[in-house]
């Protein structure tokens, strides 16, 4: 009995070294891998210089392609909340039409860990009537969510309304 006894706590207790040392080996190769290095504020900021180079092209689904597939867009000239691709490319279709031109006024840009951000703050279109070619400018408040997915920044959010008068 004595013997059968010793046998069972020897095995048990190899049992508990190797899933101790499994559940070490596990961490420790875990740790540097899990690890991405956070993106700073300006690489953030700069997503925005991507997204108005997709609007120089005058392309709808190039634009559409800066935002995930679920993202949700409350665009500054349409009262329609656009929640998938098909209605984003259609809203882009229509303010393609005045070749917008963005310029960022004012940012503000919060890190929040290697896979999301935000960028809020005004920016400012000049917008070509394509019908008289006349310009105007166009101040708005912003705010864009990115998150990183598949390793590309993607906007999962994008907020525009256009500012509204000092008072």
């Amino acid at each position: 009995m004595k013997r059968q006894t010793r046998t069972r706590a020897a095995i048990a207790t190899a049992a508990a070294l190797v899933a101790a040392g499994t559940v070490t080996v596990g961490v420790s190769t875990a740790g540097p891998e899990s690890k991405s290095t956070k993106p700073t504020k300006a690489q953030i900021a700069a997503l925005f210089d991507g997204w108005n180079a997709a609007l120089a092209t005058g392309d709808a689904e190039t634009v559409a392609d800066r935002y995930a597939s679920d993202a949700v867009l409350l665009p500054t000239v349409s009262p329609e909340i656009r929640t998938d691709r098909a209605g984003i490319v259609d809203y882009f279709e229509h303010f393609l039409a005045n070749k917008p031109q963005g310029k960022k006024i004012r940012t503000v840009v919060n890190v929040l860990d290697s896979n999301s951000a935000i960028d809020a703050g005004l920016y400012e279109f000049t917008l070509t009537d394509p019908e008289t070619g006349e310009k105007r400018e166009v101040e708005a408040r912003y705010t864009y969510e990115y998150e990183k997915r598949g390793g590309q920044w993607l906007i999962v959010n994008h907020h525009s309304s256009v500012l509204p008068a000092a008072g």
